[in-house]
Order: C-alpha cells, then structure tokens, then sequence
C-alpha cells in the first residue's frame, strides 16, 4: 500500500499546473503516476505530487468524466478543454494558375 494510491487527492507542487488539485487515476510504475482533475490528464513524477488527506473512490483507469462528476460532489474546479474551433481556409491559387493570367493580360488585339 502506497501513498499515492488510486482516488489519492494531491496538489501539484511543480510544472505548468503547480498549485493545482488533482487525483490518482493509475500507477504506472514505481516513480509516476497518472492524474486527472483540475489538471492536465497525464504521466506525472511523484516528486511532484504532494499527497493530501482525502481519498476519492475510483477504479483504476477512470475516465475524465468519472473524475469530474467525483470532483464537483466535492466542489473541486475540474479541467474542461473545449475542442478546437476549425478555421476555414483560403485555397491558395497554384503557381500555374497565376502564370496563365498573366501571360493572358500581356496579349495585344
């Protein structure tokens, strides 16, 4: 039994999410783990994590959203990603295209 078990609340202490709630999900190996919540979801070194008192219970490999609806009964903030909006393009005229136009324009009746 180990500190960082499944459903283990933790803060992380190091990173671009420092300061941040997050909980077990799985263990990986010895030295990382992988957590959810107010955080990225990723693979995380235990010397980055600092172990709090409460327990959640989740199974190993719980989804984000298991993560979450656990989360808000506590009245955690949870990470949400919106997907990203796709941009329409422009098409570019191709290089050939341009060059037929222009040998057009040159032309004297």
């Amino acid at each position: 039994m180990s500190i960082f078990d499944v459903g283990r609340l933790c803060m992380k202490i190091a990173g671009r999410d420092a300061g941040r709630t997050c909980v077990v999900v799985e263990q990986l190996d010895n030295t990382f783990v992988l957590v959810d919540g107010d955080t990225r979801r990723r693979k995380v070194n235990l010397k980055h994590l600092e172990p709090l008192p409460e327990m959640v219970e989740l199974g190993s490999g719980a989804s984000h959203e298991v993560v979450s609806r656990e989360f808000k009964k506590l009245g955690l903030p949870v990470w949400e990603t919106k997907p990203k909006q796709r941009v329409a393009r422009v098409k570019a005229e191709s290089k050939i295209n341009k060059k037929e136009v222009k040998k057009g324009k040159k032309k004297k009746e």
